[in-house]
């Protein structure tokens, strides 16, 4: 049986039914793709699962790994680093540390995220793990952890390498649980400047000084790579994460990113229909004591749907077929399907949000006889 949800929950009003979104932007990007940060929706793409050099997009995944080391309480940020003569040496963009002074993590983190700083990604890198080499190591990890399945991680720079790839959709996913993870460190990607040992610089990603709610997050540039961006926005409490890679300037990048997130906003609107943990329906447990258990989402149900299509979204939970006990708490027992216009958009899992125990013998006996009619 199919027990049928309300979403009204919301106690909106339809807009005037919009058709389709129009065509995506033409884009010169090598690589793009657009995503809502709550529901997952993939609204533009093209070539996301190519392998594409990141150049420091790179420092994205440098930073999560970071970030996770001082979750876990293996390091502080006010921990002080020996900068070694590699990180000093390393080329491209710096933080302009100097060899044998000791810089706090912190500060590290800022040289790197708004500075992009290889220098003080290396120093990083030499820190937590001992080498680059063995930082490329941790960061592969978590990438495997996180479903980057098109990703290799070599140095924690971005600086060319044969073996260093990764995608749009794997780099999107890793700026997606960055800001999920660590909201309190991801605000230093929105911070315009830092400056070290007198010296002040910008930082690169120009969309945050043009007042479109771009609050992040990482730029890159290399001759092999192109000039790419990962930009986050959020507007009237719906995030889009935006993924351009390989354009051909500074200005292009900037441009894209910009149409994408235009687009997206304009076209597209993200509901939040249950919070994880809330039950939506009691389901009949043979067996069981007590008899029923109320199933609901494990994680928020969020659906990005075209502006104005409300009146046409529909869901269902869809339980197994018979549910015996005992079940366990958090146990998949159904499916939640969303669909627009009659037909699926999404799928999630339903869970047990309590646990229900196998009754006595008289329980089992009662419902044995009733399972006969």
């Amino acid at each position: 049986m199919r027990y049928l949800i309300s979403i009204l929950l919301l106690s909106l009003v339809a807009t005037l039914a919009q058709a389709e979104p129009p065509p995506i932007p033409e884009l010169g990007a090598e690589g793009y793709l657009l995503v809502d940060y709550d529901s997952g929706a993939v609204l533009a793409a093209a070539n996301a699962e190519s392998r594409l050099e990141p150049a420091s997009l790179t420092k994205i995944m440098t930073a999560y790994v970071v970030f996770s080391e001082l979750a876990e309480g293996n390091i502080a940020l006010d921990d002080l680093v020996l900068i070694s003569e590699k990180a000093w040496r390393t080329g491209g963009s710096k933080m302009f540390i100097e060899v044998g002074n000791q810089v706090a993590v912190e500060d590290l983190l800022k040289g790197m995220i708004i500075q992009s700083g290889n220098d003080a990604s290396v120093a990083l890198a030499e820190y937590v793990a001992g080498s680059e080499d063995s930082f490329a190591g941790l960061m592969n990890q978590h990438a495997e952890r996180l479903g980057m399945t098109q990703s290799n991680f070599t140095n924690s720079t971005g600086l060319p390498d044969p073996n260093l790839y990764t995608t749009p959709k794997d780099i999107a996913r890793v700026a997606a649980a960055m800001i999920r993870d660590f909201p309190d460190y991801y605000r230093w990607y929105s911070e315009p400047e830092f400056t070290w040992q007198g010296i002040t610089q910008s930082n690169r990603n120009r969309l945050l000084r043009q007042g479109v709610g771009v609050d992040g997050v990482k730029t890159g540039h290399t001759q092999a790579a192109g000039y790419c961006l990962v930009s986050s926005a959020k507007r009237d409490g719906q995030r889009l994460i935006a993924v351009v890679m390989g354009t051909k300037s500074d200005s292009a990048r900037v441009a894209d990113s910009l149409a994408l997130l235009n687009y997206g906003f304009r076209f597209f609107e993200t509901h939040h229909l249950y919070p994880a943990g809330e039950p939506i329906e009691l389901l009949r447990v043979w067996s069981g004591d007590p008899p029923t258990v109320a199933v609901g989402p494990a994680t928020d149900v969020a659906v990005t749907i075209p502006r104005g299509s409300f009146d046409q979204l529909s869901a269902q939970l869809e339980p197994i077929p018979t549910l015996n006990a005992p079940i366990a708490a958090g146990q998949q027992i159904g499916e939640i399907t969303l669909m627009l216009e009659g037909e699926e958009i999404k799928r999630q899992p339903a869970v047990a949000l309590d646990a229900v125990e196998r009754g006595g013998l008289l329980r089992q006996a009662a419902d044995s006889v009733l399972r006969l009619f």
